[in-house]
């Protein structure tokens, strides 16, 4: 089972899977540089050697890392869109030059713009990123997202539209985050609407480019658009629905990271539940 949460890099990113580990992780999500500036010095080889024999001896299954919140890869602005582009390419060389095989990052907003232009200027984006880079193993993930404001890929049609546009498609998946879909209108509370949207994702999406799972629940209701963690089982989402998702075969390998709120110690709680209900009554 691969199951963890969003690990602290504070003192080097070396020092995240062994948080991983006290934590009980077999997977993790990091950052790899501090997530709300733009500029990070270059890893050195000791940094990267230093944080592949760390990984390799923790016994971590999985690592996925998360682009910076500042960046927005379809901004209707020049002057943001070309600074997000750069910051983008340097978060894929980051996860390149790491090993870590995804980077899930929120696909845009279009503040200034139109929704359409702005999945048009997303897909250009990651186009544009790839290109950059060159040769490269990593998945950049478009995550689901609330819908808040004028951000887009709070409709699995959207993200649809972004993954057609792109030309290494190979290069490309998609991360769903809990949270996300049920305040941008998709239920997942009992076994029959948590199945409609399964479906409706795969047939849109497809099931194949699921590559990572935020396990969230939220405080805030379905269709809301609004984006409040809260731990799982203590908000509007309710445990049924983690339930079916754990035992759920079509998703067993891939790796379920908590985002949730309140530090290490509801981790710890919200791990020990959700390991509490597999094989617990619900198995699609």
């Amino acid at each position: 089972m691969l199951l963890g949460a969003h690990v602290s890099i504070a003192g080097g990113l070396y020092k995240a899977p062994a948080r991983g580990v006290e934590l009980g992780c077999t997977a993790i999500q990091i950052f790899t540089k501090n997530q709300v500036q733009w500029q990070a010095p270059s890893f050195s080889e000791d940094d990267i050697q230093q944080y592949k024999a760390a990984y390799q001896a923790s016994g971590i299954k999985a690592v996925c890392s998360h682009d910076s919140y500042l960046i927005n890869i379809g901004s209707a602005e020049s002057g943001l869109l070309q600074k997000s582009r750069n910051a983008f390419v340097d978060e894929i060389l980051r996860a390149h030059l790491l090993e870590i095989p995804y980077l899930v990052f929120h696909p845009g907003a279009f503040k200034g713009g139109d929704e359409k232009s702005c999945l048009q200027r997303i897909a250009e984006s990651i186009n544009y990123c790839l290109d950059q880079i060159g040769k490269t193993s990593v998945q950049v993930l478009l995550e689901t997202t609330a819908g808040q404001g004028t951000t887009v890929g709070y409709r699995f049609e959207q993200l649809h539209t972004i993954i057609e546009q792109v030309e290494r498609r190979p290069n490309v998946g998609v991360c769903l985050d809990t949270c996300h879909i049920f305040v941008a209108g998709y239920d997942i509370r009992d076994e029959e609407t948590y199945q409609k949207t399964m479906t409706e994702f795969d047939e849109i999406i497809g099931l194949e480019r699921l590559k990572v799972i935020h396990l969230n629940d939220t405080k805030k209701a379905l269709g809301s658009r609004v984006d409040r963690h809260e731990n799982i089982g203590r908000g509007t989402i309710g445990e049924t629905a983690f339930c079916l998702l754990m035992n759920d075969d079509r998703l067993k390998n891939i790796p379920k990271i908590l985002e949730t709120p309140g530090g290490d110690e509801w981790f710890m709680k919200n791990l020990a539940l959700l390991r509490s209900m597999v094989f617990n009554s619900f198995i699609v």
